[in-house]
């Protein structure tokens, strides 16, 4: 019976993942800034010399202050770090492990935004709210994502895990995962089977971002030189009149001469 009670509550503890230390939090942002900009030398020139980082060291502190009840000590906070990097973080806002903002300039996070892991922002960025209600208004960034410099996301939409946001989209509607979104309103132009796969870093290449806009304008140029095209064979037909009517066979006979001949 003593048996059976201790299977009983051993099947009924529940077990709980330690939050990682703050330390290690800030640790494993700075360390991971290497993987994902060429110019981070050493992790003490990112340290010293990268504003995202002081940003992100600032948030981590005032969200803890957050959490605890101390909302005034943690706002404050919240606004020295502002003041000292120019990135405006909530301290309600929940961030990730691993988070980069690359170049660290006019960035602003909202109270309701959620980040996940591995999340990516470049300069510009905005994660916006679009309503007065005092719940969820802000956007949820999955594992992975990258936002492009100038980017707004805006609402309490989700992005989809390694979803790219191209630079100066507004996406106001959820992507599904592994897409890359571009434009305004931001729409999908380039599915998951066409992504580059990189090994323990982002992929860089920018430069390869798809352009809907271009593809559909050269496509309307190409339409329009073929209906030129017609038009132009249109108009050589009419310049030169109808053509000739077919002969006629040559085993008919002619109605004048045979009249003719009969007189």
């Amino acid at each position: 019976m003593s048996d059976i009670s201790h299977t009983d509550a051993a099947k009924s503890v529940v077990i709980v993942e330690k939050a990682p230390s703050l330390l290690r939090l800030i640790r494993e942002d700075i360390g991971c800034v290497r993987s994902r900009d060429p110019a981070a030398r050493s992790e003490l020139e990112t340290l010293l010399t990268y504003p995202g980082i002081h940003a992100l060291i600032w948030h981590r502190l005032a969200h803890r202050l957050w959490i605890g009840g101390w909302r005034f000590p943690a706002r404050l906070l919240s606004w020295l770090g502002r003041f000292f990097s120019n990135v405006d973080i909530h301290p309600g806002a929940t961030i990730g492990r691993r988070f980069f903002i690359d170049h660290g300039a006019c960035v602003v996070i909202g109270e309701t935004a959620e980040v996940g892991d591995d999340v990516t922002l470049y300069h510009g960025v905005t994660l916006g709210g679009t309503s007065w209600s005092p719940g969820k208004r802000h956007p949820t960034l999955e594992d992975g994502v990258i936002v492009g410099a100038g980017a707004k996301i805006l609402g309490p939409i989700t992005i989809g895990p390694r979803t790219r946001v191209g630079a100066n989209s507004v996406v106001i509607q959820g992507t599904p995962p592994d897409v890359t979104v571009v434009g305004i309103p931001a729409k999908v132009v380039r599915p998951e089977f066409t992504h580059r796969r990189t090994v323990g870093r982002i992929d860089l290449d920018h430069h390869l971002m798809p352009d809907p806009v271009g593809e559909a304008l050269s496509v309307m140029l190409d339409r329009i030189e073929f209906l030129e095209a017609q038009l132009a064979h249109v108009k050589q037909r009419l310049r030169h009149g109808p053509p000739a009517p077919a002969p006629t066979g040559a085993c008919e006979a002619d109605p004048v001469l045979t009249q003719g001949a009969k007189s």
